[in-house]
């Protein structure tokens, strides 16, 4: 029985997120448990492609990529794949009406870190969308449940969630994107001569951005509220340890928040939800 195939697909995924992120576990734990599963879908899906570009450094990354993209869109069609993680995918997108312009978006990030860029404005703001931008759109559209004036209503703030969070990893893995991967992302800026003065500008946008997605955070049905919040109070934490690190030190080591610190986050936003105080 199919049944069978898909609750271990929704496994797979769900140990993808476990194995690869501490804080987005978490998040997705305070989450109410029906749409847990598709939530851990969905980052499982982005994460493997995300591994295909970041790690599988001895294979052919672009053949990789595009076996994936044509498995991701024919399981869509078919209504089931033979990779677990993909077949947990495509369950959300036709269950949740999830726009397949989005996901195409997102490939096409993942293919622009096949090769190597000079990010322009444009170009950056273009990978922003398709790396962060859309996956907190996939996300919103399972936390509104497909319904439509509310989706809308927080499209915007959803997309500044997921470029503030994007906006922090660069920053937070500045110096493995650089030293090992040979990658720049913020346009204008010469990590090899990185100033004080480009970290705050950087940092000036993301605080803009965080303030807008709190204001939508705030307007999310309760049944997702506290785990999309939490995941919000991480990110701060660790924008707020970057932003008191000097560039130099930016450059040299990746910042980080520990376990025992990302379960106070969640102790506290657990006693912030309960007092209605997000």
């Amino acid at each position: 029985m199919k049944e069978i195939f898909d609750k271990l697909s929704a496994e797979c995924s769900k140990m993808t997120t476990k194995r690869y992120s501490t804080s987005f576990s978490l998040g997705i734990y305070f989450l109410d448990k029906k749409l847990r599963d598709p939530i851990y879908a969905i980052y499982g899906f982005v994460r493997l492609a995300d591994e295909i570009v970041d790690s599988f450094h001895a294979y052919d990354k672009a053949f990789l990529l595009t076996k994936f993209r044509q498995d991701c869109f024919e399981g869509i069609a078919h209504g089931i794949s033979l990779n677990p993680v993909i077949n947990s995918f495509q369950q959300v997108v036709n269950k949740y009406g999830i726009e397949h312009q989005l996901i195409d978006l997102f490939l096409q990030s993942m293919e622009m870190d096949l090769e190597k860029h000079e990010y322009t404005p444009e170009k950056y703001d273009q990978y922003i969308l398709g790396s962060a931008q859309v996956v907190g759109l996939m996300c919103l559209q399972v936390f509104t449940g497909g319904e439509t004036k509310q989706y809308e209503a927080l499209k915007l703030s959803a997309m500044k969630l997921g470029s503030a969070f994007q906006k922090v990893n660069f920053l937070r893995d500045v110096n493995a994107d650089y030293y090992s991967l040979s990658r720049t992302y913020f346009p204008h800026v010469n990590l090899a001569e990185f100033s004080n003065l480009e970290k705050k500008r950087i940092e000036e946008e993301i605080e803009a951005e965080f303030t807008e997605a709190l204001a939508g955070i705030r307007k999310l049905p309760s049944t997702s509220r506290n785990g999309v919040y939490l995941a919000y109070l991480y990110y701060r934490e660790l924008f707020n340890k970057i932003k008191n690190a000097s560039a130099e030190k930016v450059m040299a080591k990746r910042i980080r928040i520990s376990n025992t610190h990302k379960f106070g986050l969640m102790f506290d936003s657990i006693i912030r939800f309960k007092m209605n105080i997000i």
